[in-house]
């Protein structure tokens, strides 16, 4: 089993290269070195909490997402989507209903296409 440190560099990597970033843009965004972001990739460093937070907040992801051992399904990795959770459970009880019912609504349409799009 890896550590949070290696996990966390193969993560800072992958998420990296998704996007693009060459590391002096990544360390651009973190406040740091390329050279420093290489070393966390390499897991031959640890990062400061303050640092997680700042990549998380780069990739709009979780710490969580960049850490845990246990697979983070992709929306609780998303900061955007864990916004939108967070808006919804700060409305009144019968609001949140509404929403979520629409919100099924919508889910069982968009699923209904995808099924008949395999099929044909």
């Amino acid at each position: 089993m890896d550590s949070a440190t290696e996990r966390f560099g193969k993560r800072l990597l992958a998420l990296r290269k998704e996007r693009g970033w060459s590391q002096p843009e990544l360390a651009k965004k973190i406040d740091t070195s390329g050279a420093i972001v290489g070393r966390y990739e390499r897991g031959e460093m640890t990062p400061s909490i303050e640092v997680a937070a700042k990549v998380a907040e780069a990739f709009r992801v979780t710490v969580d997402a960049l850490v845990s051992e246990r697979a983070v399904p992709d929306i609780l990795g998303d900061q955007a989507m864990l916004e939108r959770w967070r808006t919804l459970d700060g409305l009144q009880a019968s609001e949140r209903e509404r929403i979520l019912s629409v919100l099924d609504s919508l889910l069982r349409d968009a699923q209904a296409r995808q099924a008949y799009a395999q099929t044909g």
